[in-house]
């Protein structure tokens, strides 16, 4: 008994990606535009030497301070010599450091201290990690309209850290 069974030869398919391209096409755009793109920044510091020994400016010249304080701020030039206190101001019970103020005053002195680069912030333990941050973006420079179109401009770009207390 034998079965002589004879069966038709496969035709190769064909592989039908149409659709996948129209969906590559679309997905591919939309997932680009959804993107989140972040913007990261590096601030330079000086860091306090382990040794407790106070930060000295290179070139001999005095240092230029700011006290960061949960009441406000102290701006010191030269050392010792208080130029501004800035006191923080209440809102819905909440104490809020008047940056704005600080950067009046820091533009002041840039007018004055020309050729000076170097700030020293010092801060009290019970200060905000984000109260120091933003003290060191205000000092550093500021934003400002010329000729039309909005600029940095540097203040005190050499950052050092201290301790207040």
């Amino acid at each position: 008994m034998s079965f002589n069974i004879r069966r038709k030869p496969l035709e190769e398919a064909e592989l039908d990606v149409t659709s996948f391209m129209n969906l590559m096409i679309v997905l591919v755009p939309v997932l680009l535009l959804s993107l989140t793109f972040t913007h990261v920044t590096v601030l330079e510091l000086n860091l306090p030497e382990l040794n407790g020994g106070t930060i000295v400016s290179n070139n001999g010249q005095s240092q230029l301070e700011v006290v960061v304080k949960s009441s406000g701020f102290s701006v010191f030039y030269p050392e010792g010599t208080l130029i501004k206190e800035i006191p923080a101001h209440e809102v819905s019970g909440v104490l809020v450091q008047d940056y704005e103020l600080l950067s009046q005053v820091m533009q002041d002195l840039k007018r004055q201290l020309a050729d000076k680069k170097e700030i020293l912030i010092r801060s009290e333990g019970k200060v905000d990690y984000q109260n120091l941050v933003t003290t060191m973006d205000v000092v550093k420079s500021y934003r400002a309209v010329v000729t039309a179109s909005l600029v940095e401009v540097e203040l005190f770009p050499i950052i050092s850290l201290g301790d207040a207390s």
